[in-house]
């Protein structure tokens, strides 16, 4: 199946660059210049990721991706400059699914745009995929087969005691375990004074994984039971 990818930027040049690393790597590539034009095409053709800028005419990416937000779930991928991070944020905040700082390797946006795709037509909708090695809870995934972590499509490091307390619990998404559950199902020894040290891993997990980690979106805390991944992140 042909995959067709959108590029919206007011800058042609910038717009024509990628398509050109897009189409060698066989993807198809329709052109846009403002949030209307994109609006206009994904209205029309079957687009599969998105990738906006968020400084444009008449409409910019951050009206765009709320829009398009309201009738679709691509993967949308947001171009910005280096001094517009509180608006990278607030393009994940309301539904973008990863970003690429300006000026950008045109690589990195072509293995980006890549890794969208893969995980698009892995999940779908679903929170869940047929790869029982992969799971996931919103834009969280772990492939366990390549111990790896990517949330929103971006790679997180976790050591390998993150990394199992985190795949525990994304394992078992929507339940409560206490802090006691989770030493003994990590560490496979009796919980005894074990706070402080399941705290801590908790709170490095949230800080590399949650956009604003005082006010998580995947890991929380139950007050007075224990701790849970979100199942619907």
């Amino acid at each position: 199946m042909q995959q067709n990818v959108l590029v919206c930027d007011d800058d042609k040049e910038i717009v024509d660059a990628i398509d050109i690393y897009l189409r060698q790597e066989g993807l198809n590539v329709f052109k846009a210049y403002n949030g209307v034009e994109a609006l206009e095409i994904i209205d029309k053709e079957d687009i599969h990721v998105a990738v906006i800028d968020i400084m444009m005419p008449v409409m910019d990416g951050i009206q765009c991706t709320m829009k398009i937000r309201e009738h679709s779930s691509i993967p949308i991928i947001i171009l910005s400059a280096k001094s517009e991070d509180a608006d990278k944020i607030l393009g994940l905040n309301i539904g973008a699914d990863d970003y690429v700082t300006k000026p950008f390797n045109p690589l990195e946006l072509v293995a980006r745009v890549k890794s969208n795709l893969r995980r698009y037509t892995k999940l779908g909708n679903a929170d869940t995929v047929d790869d029982d090695t992969v799971f996931s809870a919103g834009g969280l995934v772990l492939d366990d087969n390549a111990k790896s972590v990517t949330v929103d499509g971006e790679e997180v490091k976790l050591t390998k005691i993150e990394y199992n307390i985190l795949m525990f619990l994304v394992k078992n998404k929507g339940k409560v375990f206490s802090i006691n559950q989770i030493y003994e199902n990590i560490w496979n020894g009796q919980a005894v004074a074990v706070d402080n040290t399941v705290a801590v891993h908790i709170r490095h997990i949230r800080e590399k994984i949650e956009i604003d980690p005082k006010n998580p979106k995947y890991l929380k805390v139950v007050w007075g039971v224990g701790y849970k991944i979100d199942a619907e992140g």
